[in-house]
């Protein structure tokens, strides 16, 4: 940089490795210059400063180079990234104006666009509109994972079981090797107490494609737990928990740990988890439950 101070083939490098080292401000200085010489992704480098700016907490900044992103493989996810700024700031409408104006060129574009959608309906409390928004993207990709997974996940909160298996079982025919599939349609079986054998052939295919994955070793754990398997089901839960602090897999633990009369060390995982998570629902759920 000493000696080619407005060179893009070093700016560039020099900026990412300030970003990779957490020094943002430097980065934010060479990204800066960069749009200064002829180095041809302006697109990519507004990106990257939309990024910073919203790690710091400068919203409108973002927005505005996220929205002089106009071309590339991040244009989508600049749109989305807007969508989402412009919802935090209440502007719901024109948060989902923009992404429906924004036209995906590819079809992978377009899915990422109705993925998009739907979260930020999700977000901001319309689970029934972000479902809808997926079965629209859906007519026009069928066979897409992506959509199909989101839309059976959103129709499982819905209580709309039918086509939650509905979805997942298209999609497993699609991919039948697809774990999140196999643990969401093993997991919604354990969550209702039925069809428990089914649910454990799906979550044994799963763990074996994912072993390490928290969330499936958390359904298997609550599968034991429906099984009646208590300290099976307390060793698996507790290992998910160690591999991650999730507040559904500490409202399943503590419940375990409840039912096995360690009703202190319950309290204490719950309680832990609610500070850092106080909006879960299943947590909050599981605490009123036990401690009314």
């Amino acid at each position: 940089l000493k000696d080619y101070p407005d060179e893009p083939s070093v700016l560039y490098p020099a900026a990412i490795l300030a970003l990779q080292a957490g020094d943002r401000d430097s980065g934010r200085q060479q990204l800066t210059h960069l749009l200064e010489t002829d180095y041809p992704d302006k697109s990519g480098i507004h990106y990257l400063l939309g990024q910073i700016a919203q790690e710091t907490g400068q919203p409108d900044q973002a927005i505005g180079h996220f929205r002089q992103v106009t071309a590339g493989e991040r244009y989508i996810a600049a749109r989305s990234r807007v969508a989402i700024l412009l919802l935090s700031q209440g502007k719901r409408d024109e948060a989902i104006a923009l992404l429906r104006q924004t036209r995906g060129a590819t079809p992978g574009e377009r899915t990422q666009l109705a993925l998009a959608e739907a979260q930020l309906l999700r977000e901001s409390g319309d689970e029934a509109g972000a479902y809808a928004a997926l079965e629209k993207a859906l007519l026009g990709a069928p066979n897409d994972p992506e959509l199909l997974y989101d839309a059976a996940l959103t129709a499982e909160r819905l209580g709309r079981h039918e086509a939650m298996e509905t979805r997942l079982r298209h999609l497993l025919k699609l991919h039948p090797d697809h774990p999140h599939a196999l643990n969401a349609l093993g997991y919604s079986y354990a969550d209702r107490n039925i069809r428990l054998d089914e649910a454990a052939v799906l979550l044994t295919q799963a763990i074996a494609l994912a072993p390490e994955d928290a969330f499936i070793m958390d359904s298997v754990g609550w599968l034991q737990y429906r099984q009646g398997k208590l300290a099976e089901a307390l060793t698996t839960l507790q290992n998910a928990y160690q591999l991650k602090a999730d507040p559904e897999i500490a409202a399943h633990l503590g419940e375990v740990l409840w039912q096995l009369d360690r009703r202190d060390e319950a309290r204490k995982i719950w309680q832990d988890a609610r500070s850092q998570h106080p909006g879960n629902a299943a947590l909050n759920a599981v605490i009123q439950k036990f401690l009314p």
